[in-house]
């Protein structure tokens, strides 16, 4: 069955093999023969109001130029996995690997309570482990999102690069009392001779005994990927481990340093992107980058890091620069043959409130600014993949890109960007598809007069804003000493000392350890 009235009109019925195109998308095609094919790419659909959003993006933004009969969909909606037993969900990562460009809607993994919401037969797992190993997971990218004229969080672009696999999320547990706990290892052939890892006495009634690891073999894919990305971008990097403490990971960074010692210092170097750490790749102990990111709101910086830290300090990244719509979300792995695969998707969710909104008739307002930017993504990578239309490809999303931007500096953008007074969801589509069929039409010399001073949206307009000014109020007055209701700079540097985000010296700098 067709899973939603407000489904993708491209997304059809599902077959074993893979989600087809309807007959009217096929007519629709074939007398649209104007349009410009698109190269190969996966899609992923999802629900809720981002699926939604995505309908009219497709239909408005996307379908006007494209012939995307070659685009393969698939249903990844909570029913549809239901449905076909996670058949879905495995013919969607075999078509990825065998496509290599990927784009994804925010999806549902159901909870218990979901389950019996939506009739499920079970609370179908995060489709994600099964997506990264099926497709070579390497990395996460997940990088800040610039919109020309106009200032967020940080100034200039902030890279990051997230061990795709291994760490805490594939940890095996259980809950053990006193004993004698060993952690074994068999080389090869598991009933060979064992190497103990580690063997301990556990003295307390109540023990959980965790077992992980952290597979190495592509970091050096990752090491490559992240230096080649920041030297482009002309942002220092860092990579970020508690080595220090976590004996373990010392490899990830031996890896990291000696790929970057060999290919690519002389360039950093010579770009100068080093001058303030001695010529060095420098390195950060996880805890002093979750401070350096608050601190750094200039921007201009890259970190790599393991799976865990990196899911968590890319949260904070998020939360520095806006919100998670502003911030991508790739994954980058590859074929046996090499050739590149990417997924991309946003870093938010389904947004469930909006989506109740609508269903109950109210208006909304959702920034795709996030969806938007995977999508533009994921069709240059298809077309870098198959070229045909290359040229035609990167001059619409450049072109798509400019839409949106401006339309957002121009103070027509969703209400979280210019507040109660700016567009609904469907509005802002549309004034962005009416941008984009006049920048087509015209090509970069657009000539709509552009804003002399940035716009700097305040993040009281964000939905999820929910900031105590009573306690920031009360904050002022305990650092405004002599209560006369400003902070000098005497007050100020008390105040970001005792805070503990300080910049400091290079000699002090020197003096502290990882």
């Amino acid at each position: 069955q067709d899973r939603l009235a407000d489904a993708p009109a491209s997304v059809m019925r599902y077959s074993s093999a893979r989600m087809l195109l309807s007959g009217s998308r096929r007519a629709l095609s074939a007398m649209s023969s104007h349009k410009v094919p698109a190269p190969p790419m996966v899609y992923i659909a999802g629900e809720e109001m981002t699926a939604y959003a995505m309908k009219l993006i497709r239909e408005k933004w996307v379908e006007p130029y494209f012939d995307t009969t070659q685009w393969e969909y698939y249903d990844l909606s909570c029913k549809s996995r239901d449905d076909t037993e996670d058949q879905v969900l495995r013919d969607a990562v075999a078509a990825g690997a065998r496509i290599g460009a990927i784009f994804k809607e925010p999806t549902i993994t159901p909870t218990a309570v979901q389950q019996k919401e939506l009739g499920l037969k079970k609370a179908w797992g995060s489709p994600n482990g099964l997506m990264r190993r099926g497709w070579n997971g390497i990395t996460i990218s997940r990088d800040t999102i610039h919109i020309d004229g106009m200032e967020l969080g940080f100034k200039k672009p902030v890279l990051f690069e997230r061990h795709a696999v291994g760490g805490e999320y594939g940890a095996g547990w259980k809950k053990v009392g006193k004993g004698r706990l060993v952690t074994k290892f068999y080389p090869e052939d598991k009933y060979g001779e064992a190497v103990t890892v580690d063997e301990r006495m556990l003295e307390d009634d109540l023990n959980v005994a965790v077992v992980y690891h952290n597979p190495y073999d592509n970091i050096a894919d990752l090491s490559h990927h992240f230096f080649k990305r920041c030297l482009a971008q002309e942002v220092t990097p860092y990579v970020v481990t508690k080595k220090t403490v976590f004996k373990w990971q010392e490899s990830f960074w031996e890896i990291m340093k000696d790929v970057f010692d060999k290919h690519y210092k002389a360039d950093f170097v010579k770009a100068g992107l080093l001058a303030r750490c001695g010529n060095e790749l420098p390195h950060l102990i996880s805890d002093a980058a979750t401070m350096q990111i608050i601190r750094w709101t200039e921007g201009g910086f890259g970190m790599a890091a393991h799976n865990y830290d990196g899911d968590m300090l890319t949260d904070e990244v998020a939360q520095v620069h806006r919100s998670p719509g502003f911030i991508t979300s790739n994954l980058i792995g590859k074929r046996d043959d090499g050739v590149p695969i990417a997924e991309f998707e946003a870093s938010h969710g389904t947004v469930a409130d909006l989506w109740h909104d609508h269903l109950a008739g109210k208006e909304t307002s959702l920034n795709p600014l996030g969806m938007a930017e995977a999508l533009i993504g994921a069709m240059r990578h298809a077309a870098d993949l198959d070229t045909t239309n290359k040229a035609f490809v990167y001059n619409y999303t450049n072109l798509l890109r400019s839409a949106m931007h401006r339309t957002m500096v121009y103070g027509q953008g969703t209400r979280d960007l210019c507040g109660p007074e700016g567009f609904t969801t469907e509005q802002f589509v549309d004034k962005v598809a009416w941008r984009l069929e006049r920048y087509l039409k015209m090509g970069e010399a657009e000539a709509e007069e552009r804003r002399t001073a940035p716009v700097r949206p305040s993040r009281k307009l964000r939905r999820n804003y929910a900031v105590d000014e009573e306690a920031i109020a009360e904050m002022f007055r305990q650092y405004d000493s002599d209560q006369n209701g400003t902070i000098d700079l005497a007050e100020f540097t008390d105040m970001v000392v005792k805070l503990g985000v300080a910049p400091t010296t290079t000699v002090a700098k020197s003096k502290s350890g990882d």
